[in-house]
């Protein structure tokens, strides 16, 4: 069996290379064509991981037929990008198993991946969790969580998908998954704001446990089981992104902190979430003062001292 990967950006890249380590056949779809006959003939992609040489079995195309000629398709494109990919190919694409490997809520619906992945299939998966590209790349130990509503196809995939290095935990809850893997980075910002303006790791930690609380409030309103927050997909990736300079979107709330520009090649999923995770939250007469002053400051309504200022000065009340 051959599993494609969609998507030639760092996660992709490093989930081919993981799985094709392991003996798996892997065919990685690269949108670009020359870069994907680059990475065929160089057999390597450092632009997104450096250092890291292509297993044998790892075959590149920029040809989506030959990518979606596959039952088990990893999709792995930026969250603002997935419904474009699944319209464009949804002929290709209907009736596969998909796995949807980003992390966010579409901004202009607030639909999570899942979700745009079944206006084409049944079969649908979403795989998230603590973990950076080059340590997935590199054959590090990363645990993740696999949710797929039906309990069957989870466990298919689970044993497609895990490896020695990779260690896949099955869910049957695609809502807590999905808002873990969304929210944290939206908190992750926010940590890196507060780092970046000098605030110390005590700040820190009080905005990742307020954060974290706001996560859990959504996701009771959305019917999220609360044991999928504490586990991998929620406590366990925010942890990680919230405190680790590997983190796109701590990095990025770091450049906001030192009032420094920031790359704009580089995706944030977080400042889209913000707004789509608010937008949400307003439907519900829900309280996130964490994702309301992120999404203000990410948009340049506000600066990071007022952002401070406005969850600084809220009312104090029990925990």
């Amino acid at each position: 069996m051959t599993i494609s990967v969609v998507g030639a950006g760092a996660f992709g890249t490093a989930l081919a290379i993981a799985l094709a380590r392991e003996g798996r056949d892997v065919m990685l779809w690269a949108r670009d064509r020359n870069a994907a006959e680059y990475m065929q003939r160089t057999r390597a992609n450092d632009a997104k991981v450096q250092g890291v040489s292509f297993p044998s079995r790892i075959g590149v195309t920029s040809d989506f037929h030959v990518a979606a000629q596959n039952e088990i398709i990893l999709m792995a494109v930026p969250m603002q990008k997935l419904r474009q990919v699944i319209e464009t190919y949804q002929n290709d694409l209907t009736g596969k198993a998909l796995i949807a490997c980003c992390k966010g809520f579409e901004v202009s619906t607030g639909i999570g991946p899942c979700g745009i992945l079944e206006t084409v299939t049944d079969r649908v998966a979403i795989l998230t969790g603590p973990s950076f590209a080059h340590d997935i790349a590199r054959g590090l130990p990363t645990a993740l969580t696999l949710a797929a509503r039906d309990h069957a196809l989870g466990q298919v995939l689970q044993t497609c998908l895990g490896t020695k290095s990779l260690r896949l935990y099955t869910t049957t809850d695609t809502v807590g998954a999905e808002l873990g893997g969304a929210l944290k980075n939206v908190i992750a910002i926010a940590c890196g704001a507060t780092m970046g303006a000098g605030l110390g790791e005590s700040a820190r930690a009080a905005l990742m446990t307020r954060g974290y609380a706001e996560m859990l409030r959504m996701a009771k309103l959305l019917g999220a089981q609360p044991q999928t927050l504490s586990g991998l997909s929620g406590f366990g990736d925010l942890s990680l992104t919230c405190m680790s300079t590997g983190s796109r979107n701590y990095r990025f709330g770091l450049s906001l902190g030192r009032g420094e520009v920031f790359d704009a090649s580089v995706t944030v999923e977080g400042a889209a979430t913000a707004n789509a995770a608010l937008t949400k939250a307003k439907e519900f007469g829900l309280d996130m003062p964490i994702t309301k002053a992120v999404d203000a400051l990410v948009q340049g309504r506000i600066d990071v001292q007022a952002a401070i200022d406005i969850l600084l000065t809220r009312p104090q009340k029990e925990e």
